[in-house]
């Protein structure tokens, strides 16, 4: 049976959990991850229960409850209003611009290897790739939601899945071919350093690695039997997600000792040990293939997605005309060209940071800062409307009623606080050059997440203020 079927574009169970993994799995933070070591089982574990299952089941019940295009904008209006539906949304499209850039720059520092790894630490080379990848993928985007499932589908499989399973696969090779482990194993090492403070500002690079599984919802429309489908596809993928990233992470630790890894192009790194150390390092370039077709598949699946909620606030008239315009495919152009455009302006910070990994986990902790205030949205908006609209059908909903709502959605709220205050906490890399660095870090950090929040209002009320003067006429007549 096809996975796509001719007479429809509706997506099923299966390119639906592709979607999810293409959205939320990603080699990309795999490095970040490894410098956890051990704990990462503690870590990716507590994650899981405290945010990334908590907003999968939230956005299933939101997803089948309100099965409308929109997604997190049309959650939080129903729940708070027009104007804090448009600041979530805002903050669910403005936190994915810094985040393309990262996932960009490890692009670019994957290419690298293919050629020359020399050009990894080459700024103007991994700008440049930046700027190209970026604009090339949202011109794919130009050409609709079954080119877009088509390429995520296969991408999750090819770039991502098979990848991972490589990285697996390779470190039990290297380790049973007499290699000894990066660091050794004790039942100590799997427990959290709770006075490290490293690993609690790699926390907020977490649940930015972990976020991502609302993001389909925005699809609800374009899946067949949305109500069914959408919680199972969500199931599937969830097991598949946190198994991978567990064993991909701890693989890598395994190999490449933590702290002697690049955030940027640690992945590429550990193939290029393990293949060296097996004599077979051809097969870098070939894996660092695999690597880019995973990254791009990430972007793509995320070029267009929060990008659709935009457009439904655009349609509503909270933004001008002309951000309403949509090609014959139905994809909002002069949406998805303004954030390649802003997207590329903001990997200029390459050139302003001691090192590309500096530039790598700056553009990430301000990603996950206004990641984690859109989901505080979400989180509130879900246990809101169990008392404002307790009437309307959820073919799905989060066990155990208002006070299962309570503990799932306050679970997820609670822990959205944590990371968002752990990622003003500088890396190493950032400290060890001096006050004026951490300074300008937490300058950066502070003021775009200002920006960000204080601009979606104004924009608002700039909006309302001239809905009301075009109706002022007619209300006088």
């Amino acid at each position: 049976m096809s996975v796509f079927p001719k007479k429809s574009n509706k997506m099923g169970v299966f390119t639906l959990s592709m979607l999810n993994i293409a959205a939320v799995l990603s080699i990309v933070n795999f490095p970040e991850q490894a410098e956890y070591g051990y704990a990462i089982i503690f870590y990716i574990t507590a994650a899981s229960i405290c945010f990334f299952i908590p907003t999968a089941l939230v956005s299933a019940e939101l997803a089948a409850a309100w099965p409308k295009d929109g997604g997190m904008y049309l959650w939080v209006k129903e729940a708070f209003g027009p104007k804090w539906g448009f600041v979530a949304v805002c903050m669910q499209w403005l936190n994915s611009l810094p985040w393309y850039a990262t996932v960009l720059t490890f692009v670019a520092t994957t290419l690298a290897y293919i050629f020359k790894p020399e050009l990894a630490t080459n700024r103007w080379f991994v700008f440049l790739t930046l700027a190209a990848v970026m604009w090339g993928c949202t011109i794919l985007n130009f050409r609709g939601i079954r080119l877009y499932a088509i390429l995520s589908s296969i991408g999750a499989i090819f770039g991502t899945i098979i990848p991972t399973a490589a990285i697996i696969l390779l470190a039990a090779l290297y380790l049973f071919g007499g290699h000894a482990p990066a660091i050794p194993f004790t039942p100590k090492a799997v427990l959290p350093e709770l006075n490290n403070l490293t690993q609690w500002m790699l926390l907020a690079g977490m649940m930015v690695a972990i976020a991502g599984i609302d993001m389909p919802a925005v699809h609800v429309t374009d899946v067949d039997n949305p109500q069914k489908n959408f919680p199972k596809a969500i199931l599937i993928s969830s097991i598949i997600i946190i198994f991978l990233s567990i064993a991909g992470s701890l693989s890598i630790s395994l190999i490449v000792p933590p702290g002697r890894l690049s955030m940027a192009s640690g992945a590429a790194e550990a193939f290029d040990q393990m293949f060296t150390a097996m004599g077979a390092r051809w097969m870098t370039p070939v894996m660092c293939v695999f690597l880019i077709w995973g990254a791009l598949t990430t972007i793509i699946t995320w070029t267009l997605g929060p990008s659709k909620g935009l457009l439904q606030v655009a349609r509503e008239g909270y933004l001008p005309e002309f951000w309403q315009r949509r090609n014959q495919y139905g994809i909002p152009v002069p949406i998805l060209t303004l954030q390649a455009l802003i997207t590329t302006v903001i990997g200029l910070v390459i050139f302003f940071m001691p090192t590309i990994s500096g530039a790598f986990w700056v553009m990430m902790a301000l990603s996950a800062q206004l990641y984690m205030i859109m989901y505080m949205f979400m989180f509130s908006a879900a246990i809101r409307l169990r008392y404002s609209q307790p009437d309307t059908p959820r073919p799905y909903s989060v066990p155990c009623g208002k006070p299962g709502m309570w503990i799932v959605a306050g679970l997820g709220f609670l822990t959205s606080v944590l990371s968002m205050t752990m990622g003003f906490i500088p890396p190493q890399s950032i400290r060890s050059e001096g006050a004026l660095k951490t300074v300008l870090y937490l300058l950066f950090l502070t003021c775009g997440m200002l920006t960000f929040i204080i601009l979606p209002q104004l924009l608002h009320y700039y909006q309302e203020c001239r809905m009301k003067k075009e109706n002022q006429p007619s209300n006088n007549s």
